[in-house]
Parts: C-alpha cells; sequence; structure tokens
C-alpha cells in the first residue's frame, strides 16, 4: 500500500499512479494499491478497502514522502491506525519513507545532469566551479525533514563539484525560494541551477519555476537552469522497493529520535507528547482542482486568489494555514480551499482541529516573504 499525500495538480496524481503502477508491475507476488490523503482519490482507506476485499490480511504501507515530516510521523499513521482498528482481521506494517538514500542521491544528480546536459547544448558549457545549484526542498514545520533537505544538497554539491549550493524551500519555512535564490544571485556565479527534490510535480513544484522565472528576470546576467524532478525515475522505484523489503525484514525503522513530537528538539520543546491524529479529515477525498479552472487540471493554486476566481466566475472561499490557526493562507503552511466538488456548498475555515504554531512563522526569509502588498 503506497501512501500518498494527494495534490490539487491533476498531473501529480497521475505521476503518482504511474510509480503505483510500477511497482504493481515489480511486484508480480503481492497485489499494490495507492491511496491520499488529501485533494485525490481513491484515499488510503478506499485502497486498503480494494486490498481487504482481495482476501489480504497483511497490509506493507510505505509512505510515499521523501522526508519524514508531519505527514509521514503523524497523518498516514493515524489513518492506518484508525483502519486497523476498525478492521481487526487486518495487520498493516508501517514502513519508512524513502529518506536519504544513495539511490535517491544518484536519481536526483541525473535530473541535474539531465538540465546541465541541456543548457550546455543550448546555450554553450558553463563550468561546474562558475555554478550555483539551488536544492529546494518542500519545507515542513520539523526541523528534521528541512535538515534532510540541507544533506542531500551538501551531497550533491560534493557529489558533482559545483562552485557552490544552497537549500531552499518552497513554503512553512525558511527561506523561501525567491529570497534564497536572490540571496544567490549575490555570489558571484554565472549559471543557477534550481533543482526542486521533490517526487512529482504539483502547485508547489510551479511554484518553484515561477518564482526562478522571476529572479531570472531581475538578473539578466545569470544563467538559470530549471532542472527537473525526481517523477518515477528507475532509482526512486528501486527505493520503493527497499523500503518494502525493510518491512518483509523486521528493519522498517522510523527515525524517532529527532522527531518533534518524541524528544525535546530545539525550539519545539512545547509539542512533546502532543495527542497525534491526522489533520486532513476536512479535504479527504474531496478531488482536486476545480472541474471547470483554466488551469486545465495543471493545477498552480491561483484559484485560491479571490481576484482570479472573480474574474473567472469561479466559487472562492477562504483558506486556513497549518501554521496559524484560523489565520489565511501566507505560505505558512499549506492552506487549502475547500472546493468541496459535487456537494454543491463550500465548508468554511473553521474546523475542529489545531495545528500547532511553527515557532519561526515570522522568519523575514519565510512565509512572510510572499505575503502580497496589503496583506499585513
Amino acid at each position: 500500500m503506497v501512501c500518498g499525500h494527494g495534490s490539487r495538480n491533476q498531473n501529480a496524481a497521475r505521476e503518482f499512479s504511474k510509480v503505483a503502477e510500477g511497482l504493481r508491475a515489480r511486484s508480480t507476488d503481492m497485489p499494490v494499491e495507492y491511496g491520499y490523503l488529501e485533494f485525490c482519490n481513491p484515499v488510503i482507506a478506499n485502497g486498503l478497502d480494494s486490498l481487504r476485499k482481495r482476501g489480504v490480511t497483511r497490509v506493507l504501507a510505505v509512505p510515499g514522502m521523501l522526508f519524514a515530516a508531519g505527514h509521514a510521523k503523524n497523518d498516514i499513521p493515524s489513518v492506518l491506525n484508525t483502519y486497523q482498528a476498525q478492521n481487526p482481521g487486518m495487520v498493516i506494517h508501517y514502513g519508512r519513507e524513502l529518506g536519504i538514500d544513495v539511490k535517491m542521491i544518484r536519481a536526483a544528480g541525473a535530473r541535474i545532469a539531465e538540465a546541465i546536459a541541456e543548457a550546455d547544448a543550448t546555450d554553450g558549457p558553463v563550468d561546474r566551479h562558475e555554478t550555483l545549484l539551488m536544492v529546494v526542498g518542500r519545507g515542513a514545520s520539523d526541523p528534521d525533514a528541512n535538515s534532510n533537505v540541507a544533506k542531500v544538497m551538501r551531497m550533491l554539491w560534493e557529489g558533482m563539484g559545483f562552485g557552490w549550493a544552497e537549500t531552499s524551500y518552497s513554503g512553512v519555512t525558511f527561506p523561501l525560494v525567491e529570497p534564497g535564490l536572490e540571496h544567490a544571485t549575490k555570489l558571484g556565479y554565472k549559471r543557477i541551477v534550481v533543482f526542486p527534490y521533490f517526487l512529482f510535480t504539483g502547485v508547489l513544484v510551479k511554484r518553484i519555476y515561477a518564482q526562478t522565472d522571476a529572479v531570472a528576470a531581475r538578473h539578466r546576467d545569470i544563467a538559470f537552469v530549471k532542472a527537473g524532478y525526481l517523477n518515477d525515475h528507475p532509482l526512486v522505484l528501486d527505493t520503493f522497493e527497499d523500503r518494502v523489503q525493510e518491512i518483509i525484514d523486521g528493519q522498517a525503522l522510523m527515525n524517532c529520535q529527532m522527531c518533534k513530537y518524541r524528544e525535546q528538539v530545539l525550539g519545539f520543546e512545547a509539542e512533546v507528547g502532543l495527542a497525534q491524529e491526522s489533520h486532513h479529515h476536512h479535504v479527504e477525498g474531496i478531488g482536486g482542482g476545480l472541474e471547470n479552472c483554466p488551469c486545465g487540471g495543471d493545477c498552480d493554486a491561483s484559484c485560491r486568489d479571490e481576484e482570479f476566481c472573480r474574474k473567472h466566475g469561479l466559487p472562492f472561499t477562504p483558506v486556513h494555514s497549518h501554521a496559524e490557526p484560523n489565520a489565511l493562507d501566507g505560505e505558512g503552511g499549506h492552506g487549502h480551499g475547500h472546493h468541496h466538488h459535487g456537494d454543491g456548498h463550500h465548508h468554511d475555515h473553521a474546523h475542529d482541529h489545531h495545528h500547532h504554531p511553527y515557532p519561526q512563522a515570522d522568519h523575514p526569509l519565510g512565509p512572510r516573504s510572499m505575503e502580497k502588498k496589503g496583506e499585513r
């Protein structure tokens, strides 16, 4: 059972399903299903239902996540535990995230090398020592996950011999992509390669590329190269297979030593021992972007902008932040527009769940740097 996050972007959902299909083709001795926490169907429980109807009593569940932050540590286990409690005949064994892995590093290196080769062929070669690598992670309110992106960056930097490398994030934490790239332009490199360390496309990857274009337009003396994300690279599928085998071998150990829910991680002491439950119940299975949105399924979150919705005659509802309760989305978390398809109404953003505030939410290079004029 491959457990994904889900996206409003239909292309992201298709790419995730391709990974599941790729694993299904490799796993001829056992059935493979997949499901999402939010915005996409099937939800995780639906995938488990499919396995149960086929007579499956033992499930090997792996998170379709690069790193273990709140989704892998909290939300997916909560969904799996609830399902197991409601279906006593089924035992679910939970594996670990893809994590820092030599195969994942090699897949990342391949994507970066592909982009550099294409840029060299189009615009002429630039020496690696004159090139800066910007690795962009998702960004989380979990410093363990954020620090893993920095480790990936360092391994790519040393392994590929770039002149310099930096790390930035697409949301929640700091530095975000645009201020991170602005800082990078001051370091004197001829070329900047922007690599989203993401499994799939989606709102955030599109935002990373858009912010790269915005910075590039202000610094035309620097060549910006947008590398592709990981997607279904064969080495990524190999790593998924390894995670399944770890469960079978009894070696599927989640990284709990640095988990903010269990240890006194610097700056997150107030969250130790918090009750853990999935906060995705309000968007579980509601589908992706609006069917009649001009994005045509390749969502970039424009439907969360009130002016855009008014211009195109789309419904608009307020969105909330997972970083600060009852706050409008300023990328302080992944705020979600609650466009519930098919039920003929909209849900407001007052939910019965609470998200602990991220202690660095007001960092000047974090979510605040994305706020539009007039929002403060």
